[in-house]
């Protein structure tokens, strides 16, 4: 019998872009929802990979690296690229590279593409935005500008789909190739200088399978490179000082070397040079990136969008919220009387309500943000905050973080890494928290109906006057956090913005429906699995108690009933507050009482305090949970519960105007998030920065609610 065979590993194929060239939409249309996103090894950046169908039944593994301007990176995610294409053998060292380059500006995105035609791997230029280039009258003659050039060439077009069969085609072509070795010293794409050709002679013999041009990388790179040990450092090291190597000269020149070699090749293949869109988009930034007129464009979109979260969602939310209601009540009347019938819709049930509840202001929300990174406007915003921003001690790119926070935290500290300065970047870090995420919209959500009424002023709601009004507050803690480490922190680096500005184009909708889903689906399926164990844990502490606690709880409750003479349903009420206070979460909720009671909490929103630590938007569902507890009213809705509850001895209502805007001031300014904290400590490789964070983000948290509560009560 003959051994079976082992599949043939998965071809590696890696695209490889300047950032805004449309990388991800020509990655999209190659591998649809056949994608995954995890972290490059080592780092939290996040590494998108898919399979891609070629024609023969071949399929291959497409890794989708960070844009990249060229190999002499000024940011993070910049450098995994070197990292990744200057070792042989890695884990993502591709078997062939396709180079996507914006057509509409070719001369500036193929400095990078002659680097990697050192590499001695088989390269694809692909031309994209096809569609716009047909628009402005812009056209290449493909087969001289690929001759030229060195390497296979075509027009695609993300938006439509345009040329991508072709593409696969020529990538079989491509795959058929065999990686160059032995590669000539005087191979390279620009004229080596002697310091350059003197090293690559003394350190190969070290670095087997390594190409001329990578050798050079190594040399450039030594100081941060992490796969070099310390034998081959000290190789590196002895060669740079007999050659004279001196590292910044020598990327001024290798630059100037390229640029020199290939224009001349682009203008020559090109027929027509369509100026119509880059009109456009200079009328149009004239308008957008005004002095005065932009940032009031800015915060018009901003007022748009939390308009459209109130709104737009009540609808699908009043819908959501009746379904599982009557599901809750349909399992009641026909399950049996059991425990288990308790925990499913006490618990698991009112759990998942509240995760579902929420998923249409979350689709909203990313929906209408990736509509405005689509179109080239968060590019623009970015450059028109970035002297506001250096006031502040940060960088035009931390606006981008900043936005980015609306939606997680967790991305947005991860995004800095294209903030070279270590001040800014750290400083950025450190209060990008306090941008209200999409994690405390169910929170805003339920409260801001016990501080404001749902009265409009013209078309917008006061609700969402009050919803954008807590976002300005958290903007303006940030801000003001920022300007605080800039007087503290000090470095000597200098700070400098290079970014490029995209043409203003329609939105590729299948890049905006994929980030939707993707948004919907991480909420769904990663913070909703968090919620719902959070849920079932919470049931069976709020459901037993200590030996005895439960029964002598029930006896007292019916007692002080008969003594007050109270009807049926207000005796069950105070059986179940009772038993509730009596449970293993009421002693824990009781135990941190005494320090939540001056900002006007009471123990039961101590234990949501506690769970939400885990995610946010877990107080709802601990809400909802706790609030369930031996009540047979679960057609009404968790705001509807929320508003009827009232103190035992009071009988004053829990969530009063005073407590509700105590406790929204809290979740607003409070650092309610471990996943954040553990990201914020790898970034910053240090224990110090999030417990500062942490410190500092919860003892403003508990003044601001303290103030409100008094000023109120």
């Amino acid at each position: 019998m003959k051994p079976a065979l082992s599949p043939a590993p998965e071809p590696k194929i890696a695209l490889i872009g300047n950032p805004n060239s449309g990388k991800t939409s020509i990655f999209n249309q190659l591998t649809g929802l056949q994608q995954k996103v995890g972290n490059f090894p080592g780092v939290t950046v996040d590494k998108k990979t898919g399979t891609l169908e070629l024609p023969g039944g071949i399929r291959a593994k497409l890794i989708d690296l960070p844009g990249a301007y060229s190999f002499y990176p000024t940011s993070k995610d910049e450098k995994l690229v070197v990292q990744s294409l200057v070792q042989p053998g890695n884990e993502n060292y591709p078997d062939a590279i396709v180079y996507i380059a914006d057509v509409t500006k070719l001369e500036k995105h193929l400095l990078l593409f002659s680097q990697l035609k050192d590499l001695g791997l088989p390269v694809l230029l692909a031309l994209n935005m096809a569609d716009v280039a047909e628009q402005e009258g812009l056209q290449y003659d493909l087969e001289k500008l690929g001759r030229k050039l060195g390497a296979p060439t075509l027009l695609v077009s993300g938006r439509t789909g345009e040329g991508l069969g072709q593409l696969k085609q020529m990538l079989v072509d491509l795959l058929a190739q065999a990686p160059a070795t032995n590669v000539p010293i005087d191979s390279t794409q620009y004229r080596l200088a002697p310091e350059e050709a003197k090293l690559i002679t003394q350190i190969q013999g070290d670095f087997p399978g390594y190409t001329p041009y990578q050798l050079v990388l190594l040399a450039h790179h030594i100081k941060w490179l992490p796969f070099l040990t310390p034998v081959q450092k000290a190789v590196i090291e002895q060669a740079i000082a007999n050659t004279g190597f001196q590292d910044l000269q020598l990327q001024v020149y290798e630059t100037m070397q390229r640029y020199d070699q290939f224009t001349p090749i682009v203008q020559q293949a090109r027929d027509k040079d369509g100026q119509g869109s880059a009109s456009f988009t200079e009328r149009l930034d004239d308008l957008l990136t005004n002095r005065f007129l932009g940032p009031v464009v800015f915060f018009g979109l901003m007022l748009m969008i939390f308009h459209a979260l109130f709104t737009w969602a009540e609808l699908p939310m009043n819908f959501i919220e009746g379904a599982f209601g009557r599901l809750n009540t349909f399992l009641q009347n026909n399950l049996p009387e059991h425990w288990l019938t308790d925990l499913l819709t006490e618990g698991i049930v009112t759990g998942l309500s509240g995760v579902v509840v929420f998923v249409p202001q979350i689709a909203i929300l990313f929906f209408l943000i990736s509509l405005l990174e689509e179109v080239g406007y968060m590019a623009r915003a970015a450059f028109m905050f970035d002297r506001i921003m250096q006031f502040f001690g940060l960088n035009g790119r931390s606006v981008v973080a900043l936005i980015s926070g609306g939606a997680c935290a967790i991305p947005a500290i991860m995004s800095t890494r294209t903030i070279s300065n270590w001040k800014e970047r750290l400083i950025t870090i450190l209060v990008t928290p306090f941008i209200s995420c999409s994690a405390r919209i169910p929170v805003y959500t339920v409260l801001i109906g016990f501080v404001v009424p749902p009265t409009k002023v013209g078309f917008v709601s006061l609700q969402a006057l009050a919803f954008m009004g807590l976002y300005l507050l958290g903007i303006a803690a940030a801000l003001l956090a920022a300007l605080v480490f800039k007087l503290i922190l000090r470095t000597n680096e200098t700070s400098y913005l290079m970014l490029e500005l995209p043409e203003y184009r329609l939105p590729v909708m299948r890049n905006v429906w994929l980030t939707v889903w993707e948004k919907v689906k991480t909420f769904t399926f990663e913070a909703g699995r968090i919620i719902l164990i959070i849920s079932m844990v919470l049931w069976l502490m709020s459901s037993f108690g200590p030996p005895g606690a439960i029964n002598r709880a029930e006896e007292v409750a019916r007692r002080s009933a008969q003594l007050k003479n109270l009807d049926e349903t207000a005796t069950q009420d105070l059986i179940d507050a009772q038993v509730m206070e009596a449970s293993f979460a009421g002693q824990l909720g009781k135990f941190i009482e005494p320090v939540i009671r001056p900002l006007g909490f009471d123990w039961k929103i101590g234990i949501a305090l506690i769970t939400s630590f885990a995610a946010r938007e877990v107080f709802v569902a601990t809400m909802a949970t706790i609030y369930s507890i031996g009540h047979q009213d679960d057609e009404y809705s968790i705001r509807e519960k929320m508003a009827k509850q009232r103190d035992p001895i009071t009988k004053e209502l829990i969530y009063s105007p005073a407590t509700s805007l105590s406790l929204l001031l809290f979740y607003v300014f409070a650092m309610q998030c471990m996943s954040t904290i553990a990201v914020v400590k790898r970034e910053t490789k240090s224990w110090k920065w999030p417990l500062i964070q942490f410190a500092f983000m919860t003892g403003l948290a508990y003044l601001s609610s303290w103030l409100a509560y008094m000023w109120l009560s």
